[in-house]
């Protein structure tokens, strides 16, 4: 099976949120789609073992903000590489509280979906969860982010419990002056010859020489964290 298809299949990047009582929590997420217009229906699918996943099992309600291209890595390394169990996710976040009482994202975002979960699907390691929707407003017109934008621009990674997740063998590249690093959280790849532009790093500097408070810019990993890919 030549696994590369999947890629190939289109996606985008949305923060699904839900709440138990007073708590809330969210995560980053890419298979959410419209399965039906009338009533409006859309599909999500959750990781079992996910502290959304609970959330939404138990209060039946969720919401999706969807991301824009401008959303920050540091934003997706959030709410996909970090656990609600362990953290306050929203701390120091913009959002709000929709109808349904779930928290809706209120920067980098295009708009939200509000919804009801009316039926559930089994799919191994993640349930589907059919949702009709209940209320939903644009914020923004600007341009959605892809999870192929996300990738290649944003150069991010794609965490284990993700639907789309996929290990593969990375490939040592021969004739490089300067080696490139992976996180050993998230799996990002510093690549000197890009750098870090929104973390003030100019491309062509080497992972040697960048500043000792420098952390992943997807989940925030501590430079000790890195090891040379290959």
């Amino acid at each position: 099976m030549d696994t590369k298809v999947f890629h190939k299949i289109s996606y985008g990047v949305y923060i699904v949120t839900s709440r138990e009582g007073d708590r809330i929590n969210g995560q980053a997420a890419n298979a959410v789609m419209q399965v039906c217009s009338k009533p409006p229906l859309i599909a999500i699918a959750i990781n079992k073992e996910n502290l959304t996943h609970e959330f939404i099992k138990k209060s039946g309600v969720c919401a999706v903000s969807i991301l824009l291209q401008d959303a920050p890595p540091s934003l997706i390394g959030r709410f996909g590489f970090k656990s609600g169990r362990e953290m306050d996710k929203f701390d120091a976040i913009n959002y709000r509280l929709g109808a349904n009482g779930c928290p809706i994202i209120a920067e980098h975002t295009a708009g939200y979906l509000e919804a009801k979960v009316t039926k559930e699907l089994d799919a191994g390691t993640h349930t589907i969860f059919i949702g009709e929707v209940m209320d939903s407003q644009l914020f923004n017109d600007g341009e959605p982010m892809t999870y192929a934008y996300y990738h290649d621009v944003k150069r991010g990674t794609t965490p284990k419990n993700a639907p789309t997740y996929i290990e593969t063998k990375q490939e040592e590249k021969e004739g490089k002056a300067m080696k490139k690093y992976k996180c050993s959280v998230c799996g990002y790849i510093y690549d000197p010859s890009e750098g870090d532009p929104d973390g003030g790093i100019v491309p062509g500097t080497p992972f040697e020489k960048l500043p000792d408070d420098w952390t992943c810019p997807v989940c925030g990993a501590s430079k000790d964290q890195f090891e040379p890919e290959g």
